[in-house]
This record gives C-alpha cells, structure tokens and sequence, in this order.
C-alpha cells in the first residue's frame, strides 16, 4: 500500500494510480520513468504544459523576492496590482476591478456574495448540470441532486434553468440577484450554450437589473480558442469568474466585475469579503507570466484547428459522438463501463485521460494548449488502441 493511500483523503473506490515523479511538456513521468501524455492537463489547469521555462522563471524570481505578506489592505504589493492591471488590459471596459481568491471555489463564493450584496435580492439561478465547485455556496448551485444529497440544508432560494431552453428565461425576475453560466457546461459532458441563447438571457438579465455571471474557470485562458469564452458570444457578463490555468499550475482564482459593483463589498459591512492567501504573491507572478505568454504569442490562435485535427482523427464506430469546442472535448460512447474500460486502457497505454461528473460515459479531452500536431497524433492513437482494446473485453 503506498503511504499516500494510507494517509490522504481518498474520494473514490475507482481511482487509476500513477505516482508522479516529474513532468514536462505535456508529459507526465512516474517513479519507474515511464512517460504519460497529459491529455487533460490537470483538468483543464496546464495550458501551457508543465515547467514552463516562462511560469519557472517567474517563480523563481518572486520567490526570492517574498512569500505570504499580507494581501488586501496595508502591505501592497506589485504582483497583485499587475496581474489585475494585465487581466483588466484583456477585457472589456465594463470589467475592471478583480478579487483574487486561491480557487474557483471560492471565486464562485465571492461572486454569489457580491451578487445579493449589490442587488439586494436572494434568489440565485443556475443550470442544471452544472458545475461550479464543492464549497457550501458552490454545491447549492450544482445542478445535480446526486452530488448535494448528504450536505442539506444549502442555500436557500436558489433555482435551475435548462440550457439553451428559451421558456426557462421566464424564471428570470426583480427578485433575481444573479444568474450564473459555465458558457460550456464542463461536467455535463461538455454542452455550449447556442449563441442566441446566450444573447436572449444577457437580454432578460438586463431588463430586470439581474447580474449575468460567466463562469469560466474551465472556459478561460485560451481553452476554447479565445483567450476567454464570451468573446465568442458577443456578450459581456456583469462578473467573470476564472481559476484553474490563470495560475499556470499555481492555485489562483480571481472574480472580475465593475468598480462600481465591487465597491458594494466597503460598506454595510465594510469588509464585505476577505481572504488569507487570496492574491499570493507567487501565484500572481505566475498567473502574469501565464498571461503574457497566452497574449503575446499565437498559442490561443492554433486552439480551433488543433481540436478539429483531434476530432477528424478520433474516427471509430464505438465513438457517438465527439463534441466540444477548441481543446476542450468529450467523446461519448454507449455506456459508463465502457468509458472506464477505455480510460483504463489509456492509462496502460500511457496517456491519462478523465471523465464527466454527470456524463460518466463520456471521454474528458483537455490537453496542454502548447500540443504539437505530432502529438495529437500520438495521443490519438493511443485513444483508437484503447476504444480496440476495451471492445475485445466486452
């Protein structure tokens, strides 16, 4: 038994063990030095691969220069003052004042306490299947019963929209204080919401003075094929949320909105949210060299036709469906167990891959943006192998 089952948390019976001893690339490398291609790049977190000589470099530096000092309040510090500066540079003018949190979790907390704060209202709406993170705030959201039941009572007054479902927008109200979209619904299997869809709902949100909520902790960074996913839809959320590969590997989560709706967190009460390590000074160094390398350099520009190679390769008469957007994906087979069998294989095999909190028999695509072409190929037909491999066991 290795020590790490003894002692740490352990979330599942069905949990692959591969003990990671080093990484670079889009590899991942275990204690015996077999290699793995990292085809889900910690869940959508190393865009740009592991040890980035860009994100070390900056590590390093920070490092050197301060740890922990304090992160909102007397002690400023520059790293955090750039980092929101650049983010805010990269989005639209109405988005201009950022709190940094350590996750998307918490993101998403801050994000519902600003939300009834500046409106004064209670209700909250999300999205069945939705995802949005595991903290009390986050969980009450989640649109799956199966994942709440066994923590009630959650928050209160909060409801479930349908995606793409036109007739659900009549449950937007002046009682509403937000709404809350993944505008690709990750853990549902990877389900985007139609462009008209996403315009009719800003359009509703803005005639009852309803804040429109993008979360795009999984969407963000150059996932989808721009920098972030509501450039895609024409439409400009009242907050943005985003975690997991701003920090380029290094926990940071930030929820983006307008001073003048930030500003609701200085009175009645004045420290209306507050944080311990939200705004690390080593995090936000790395999230600034993540940043500048995404914006400086075509890596988001080569997302789109990346995911059309994986998808025009992927070709297999056990496959149902291949969906998504960018290098964010997930094929669909017949059945869970089948997944399993197939993401077992693909392990084997050397490529580690994922599924879908509530699409169990879908396939989780979301490599390292940096990937070559070569290595699609490789990574494909590691897939094609396995999906061979998983049928002879049927």
């Amino acid at each position: 038994m290795h020590i790490e089952k003894e002692h740490l948390a352990q979330l599942g019976e069905h949990q692959p063990t591969i003990e990671i001893a080093d990484a670079d690339n889009i590899y991942l490398y275990n204690s015996k030095g077999e290699k793995f291609i990292d085809f889900i790049a910690g869940i959508a977190v190393n865009n740009l691969g592991h040890k980035h000589p860009s994100i070390i470099s900056a590590l390093k530096k920070q490092i050197d220069k301060n740890l922990h000092a304090m992160v909102f309040g007397e002690a400023i510090q520059k790293s955090q003052n750039d980092l929101a500066s650049i983010l805010c540079r990269h989005l639209p003018n109405e988005l201009n004042n950022v709190y940094l949190v350590n996750s998307g979790s918490e993101a998403i907390e801050g994000t519902l306490k600003l939300a009834r704060r500046y409106t004064g209202r209670k209700q909250i709406l999300s999205f069945h299947n939705a995802y949005h993170g595991s903290t009390y705030g986050a969980l009450s959201i989640m649109g799956s019963r199966k994942y709440q039941k066994g923590f009630e009572p959650l928050l209160p007054e909060v409801d479930l929209l349908k995606i793409n479902d036109f007739e659900d927008l009549k449950m937007i109200s002046n009682k509403t204080a937000c709404v809350i979209i993944e505008p690709i619904q990750g853990e549902a299997g990877v389900i985007p919401a139609e462009m008209n869809y996403m315009k009719m709902l800003s359009k509703v949100c803005k005639e009852h003075g309803v804040l429109l909520a993008f979360d795009e902790v999984q969407t963000g960074m150059g996932r989808t094929g721009s920098l972030f996913s509501f450039e895609q839809y024409d439409v400009v959320p009242d907050i943005l949320v985003l975690a997991k590969a701003l920090g380029g590997g290094m926990p940071i989560g930030a929820f983006v909105s307008s001073k003048t709706i930030m500003d609701s967190f200085q009175t009645n009460p004045p420290l209306g949210h507050i944080t311990t390590f939200g705004g690390h000074p080593v995090c936000c160094s790395a999230a600034i060299a993540c940043l500048n390398e995404l914006t400086s350099s075509d890596i988001v520009s080569t997302v789109s036709e990346k995911g059309e190679l994986i998808k025009k390769l992927l070709i297999h008469p056990s496959i149902k469906e291949i969906r998504g957007v960018g290098l964010m994906l997930a094929i669909e087979f017949s059945s869970t167990e089948f997944t399993q069998k197939v993401i077992d294989n693909c392990l084997k095999n050397g490529l580690l891959t994922d599924w879908f909190l509530f699409a169990e028999n879908c396939l989780r695509i979301c490599p390292p943006l940096i990937i070559t072409h070569q290595q699609i190929k490789d990574a494909c037909n590691i897939i094609l192998l396995s999906i061979d491999q998983a049928k002879e066991t049927k």
